[in-house]
């Protein structure tokens, strides 16, 4: 696979790298309304055996539980267990990669502002055949090529990405952490976040734009492959097969792709390694909710944690 196929599975899934449930969001809801209109038809799969993986970090007086998720399901994929259950209702505070991934007021001017160019249009980095082909992707979602001349490459490939995975049936809001989230308000929890929209909006932002180009050329290129890409990191992460996320997701990126592997993993891991330390120095019960990607692979979160003396022991 190549590296900007790599780079489309991981960022515009959003599956395990997991750029955040804002971003997934932002691509359904905020620049072409019409995909929520598209019809999903979701199969009735028996669900893998197993069940998500989940480690605890335990000092004198501290519990902090690490859970990977994945940002957009099938609403029939079940995920949850007793063991989860229990450690979620134990902890007092919540966090996750953002507090506020259904924030759309917040949201929209983040995407006039960092996936918007009217100046610099798609046609206008694409030839002529290329941006014909995204007026005819952007048909399937409702919308047209035009209307997405202004989007920035970046927010292009994203937001194209998601239609095969709605028409898969997949839901960007039967995503883990919605659900958590809405779990966690019910229940009166602290909810809180590693990072902020801006932030993880920027990370895409932010890439060279030949990166992005690539990206968006990927994903029109290989649009149809998307549901199953996503299928199989699904499939190791709800039956807790680290090792299958690490070599489906996680693994190739860091060969193939090593400046994005930096970017989008090891220095938010390295980052969230920081904070989680900076928690354990207080006390009570935590559960920390964060893209599954995050949690597998040699630069995962508890692998920096451990090369600092802080071991987090599966459950």
């Amino acid at each position: 696979m190549t590296v900007s196929a790599r780079l489309r599975r991981l960022s515009s899934t959003v599956a395990g790298l997991a750029l955040g449930a804002a971003l997934t969001v932002a691509a359904v809801s905020v620049p072409v309304q019409a995909v929520a209109d598209v019809e999903a038809t979701p199969a009735a799969v028996a669900a893998p055996t197993g069940e998500p993986a989940l480690w605890v970090i335990r000092d004198a007086d501290s519990t902090l539980y690490l859970f990977g998720t994945v940002h957009v399901l099938k609403p029939t994929t079940e995920w949850r267990s007793a063991k989860v259950d229990a450690a979620f209702d134990s902890a007092t505070d919540i966090w996750f990669e953002i507090s506020n991934p259904d924030d759309q007021a917040a949201l929209v001017p983040l995407i006039q502002q960092h996936g918007i160019s009217p100046q610099t249009p798609l046609s206008s980095l694409l030839s002529p055949e290329e941006f014909a082909e995204l007026d005819r992707a952007a048909r399937s979602i409702g919308a047209s090529g035009q209307q997405m001349d202004v989007f920035r490459p970046w927010f292009a490939g994203l937001t194209l990405s998601m239609a095969p995975l709605i028409k898969a049936g997949y839901d960007p809001n039967s995503g883990v952490e919605l659900v958590l989230k809405a779990r966690a308000e019910a229940a009166g929890k602290s909810i809180k976040g590693l990072e902020t929209i801006d932030k993880q909006i920027r990370i895409l932002a932010e890439l060279p734009e030949d990166i992005q180009l690539e990206f968006l050329r990927s994903t029109l290129s290989e649009i149809d492959n998307a549901a199953t890409e996503l299928d199989a990191m699904v499939a190791a992460w709800a039956s807790g097969d680290v090792e299958g996320l690490d070599a489906v997701g996680v693994a190739p990126m860091k060969a193939e792709a090593p400046h994005v592997y930096e970017a989008l993993l090891v220095r938010r891991n390295t980052d969230w390694a920081d904070q989680i330390q900076t928690i354990l120095n207080g006390s009570g019960v935590g559960f920390i909710a964060v893209g599954a990607a995050h949690l597998a692979g040699e630069d995962s979160v508890q692998a920096i944690l451990a090369r600092r003396g802080v071991v987090a022991e599966r459950q």
